[in-house]
């Protein structure tokens, strides 16, 4: 990169998707920001455009930083874009449509993974995974088929932990709970299975694996 890219540039770097780093924009402005090492053309079809480490380097240097939060509470999403459940939301899409999204989401997580993890591996999670636990985790349940906590349904709950590169996972206690473990730890997560004194609550607490 030879230059700071142009306002129009910009646009489509800050208007990515928050979770995958998919473009939208015009050939001329993916194509510039392909040359300039900010995106890449995934090599399969349909050829979507994501952003590269050094664009989402640009993108978060943008971003207002966020407030400080005393206690555990669910990592805010942004608006627009694809969001991760994190679960306790209100009622959200549900459908073949919301699959595809979370497929496609989790498809460029993993080539996320592939371009950023010094081997190239995708089995195990990337940096941006852990400077996004809470959205991270919620995307690797989503897309493993778990259902999120809804207003009147069961399902998981994604939190964040003062504990560094650790997430709180909710569940119902036994097999939902269990089934939470279990595909987080596909998804290249490492979990143990904790009681809180108080409450008495069974929750996973879950970190992105590092070998």
């Amino acid at each position: 990169m030879t230059r700071p890219p142009t306002a129009a540039q910009q646009r489509v770097i800050d208007a990515a998707d928050p979770v995958t780093g998919r473009l939208r924009g015009t050939e001329a402005q993916l194509a510039a920001l392909v040359r300039h090492g900010l995106a890449f053309r995934h090599p399969r079809p349909p050829h979507e455009h994501f952003l590269t480490p050094a664009g989402h380097r640009i993108r978060e240097v943008t971003e207002p930083p966020a407030a400080a939060e005393p206690r555990a509470v669910a990592e805010p999403e942004p608006t627009g874009g694809f969001a991760a459940r994190v679960g306790g939301e209100g009622a959200a899409e549900a459908g073949p449509a919301r699959v595809r999204e979370v497929h496609s989401a989790w498809q460029g997580l993993l080539e996320l993974r592939r371009m950023t993890n010094p081997d190239s591996a995708t089995d195990r999670p990337c940096g941006w995974e852990r400077a996004h636990l809470v959205r991270a985790a919620a995307l690797a349940l989503e897309a493993g088929g778990q259902p999120p906590e809804g207003p009147d349904t069961p399902g998981y709950r994604v939190r964040a932990t003062p504990q560094p590169e650790a997430v709180a996972v909710y569940a119902p206690e036994g097999e939902p709970l269990r089934a939470c473990a279990a595909t987080l730890e596909r998804a290249g997560w490492q979990t143990g299975e904790y009681t809180e004194p108080r409450t008495r609550t069974r929750y996973l607490l879950a970190s992105p694996r590092r070998v």
